[in-house]
């Protein structure tokens, strides 16, 4: 998928974003907003989308938030405005392959839900680990590709989500290798998540 199709697919999406897939990836997003709490700082969120964890970052955190979505982006200013986050610091419309900020420009860096969206995913992780400080913490939270033996409950239930998981954009098969095998980070947390165990936080911290 391409960013002009991944654009196309969220635009389209954005209106419902927060009452269809949005509740079923918010405890991801809970569990990741409340790890960057307690550690603080200036925050990078990639693929901030409508803005749904913005509204739980603490006040000792700065964020800054990132999305390839205009549509998208409209709804998450329109979240800081009526709530009135002052810790948000920016959104911007911005290719997560090609970020223009500096290098070790952020304390942490979030992507929840999206790396199996974006096109180019190794590209995107690079670029999440460049901006990152040395000793900086890295989120991704995701569904990864289940085992091809397993024929459990969580097996039917993702052949069961297929259909929706096609129309936003979002794959099933993606591998937690292509997050696990970047270059610069070192694994420290793995933890499955609600619904089911159907989605992982994975925390990363860069060398």
């Amino acid at each position: 998928m391409d960013i002009q199709a991944v654009r196309k697919s969220y635009a389209l999406w954005a209106p419902v974003y927060d009452l269809t897939f949005g509740r079923v990836t918010g405890v991801g997003r809970r569990r990741a907003v409340s790890v960057l709490n307690g550690l603080g700082g200036r925050v990078l969120e990639v693929g901030v989308g409508t803005g749904l964890a913005l509204q739980h970052y603490g006040a000792g955190v700065e964020v800054t938030g990132i999305d390839a979505s205009a549509e998208m982006l409209e709804k998450a200013r329109e979240k800081v405005a009526e709530l009135g986050l002052g810790h948000v610091a920016a959104l911007r419309e911005m290719d997560a392959r090609r970020m223009d900020f500096a290098d070790g420009s952020f304390d942490s860096v979030a992507a929840m839900h999206i790396m199996s969206v974006v096109p180019e995913p190794e590209r995107v992780m690079a670029e999440m680990v460049r901006v990152l400080r040395p000793g900086g913490t890295l989120l991704v939270v995701n569904h990864f590709a289940r085992d091809p033996s397993d024929k459990g409950l969580l097996a039917t239930l993702e052949d069961w989500a297929a259909p929706l998981a096609n129309l936003i954009g979002w794959h099933s098969d993606f591998r937690r290798e292509v997050v696990l095998g970047t270059k610069g980070v070192t694994l420290v947390e793995e933890a499955y998540l609600p619904p089911f165990r159907m989605m992982t936080l994975l925390r990363l911290r860069k060398d």
